[in-house]
């Protein structure tokens, strides 16, 4: 199993917004690429939220092949809809996780 891990620390001025567009489309929308088999939406707690809170969406893929296919097929137009939507308001950065047990 691997994980796509996507940080994302969205101004205060919009977290609220994103946060509901993301549970209610994006997250659905990266799930019917059918790459991954179940999502998570956290809040990162104990850290500085200054200039606003942080989020990670994990998506749980069943294999490295499934997840380079989103990378190949989906990641660009999702991160241009990201940035095209919510302009220079967030910082995202990704990691791709392996479970080990």
């Amino acid at each position: 199993m691997f994980i796509y891990n996507v940080t994302i620390k969205v101004n205060w001025n919009i977290h609220i917004a994103c946060l509901e567009w993301m549970q209610a489309e994006h997250i659905p929308a990266v799930m019917q690429t059918n790459c991954f088999v179940r999502s998570h939406l956290l809040r990162l707690l104990e850290q500085d939220d200054t200039e606003g809170p942080t989020y990670i969406a994990q998506y749980f893929a069943e294999s490295k092949a499934l997840y380079n296919r989103y990378i190949e097929f989906y990641a660009n137009d999702f991160r241009k809809e990201y940035a095209n939507k919510w302009g220079d308001n967030f910082i995202a950065f990704r990691t791709l996780l392996e479970v080990i047990s």
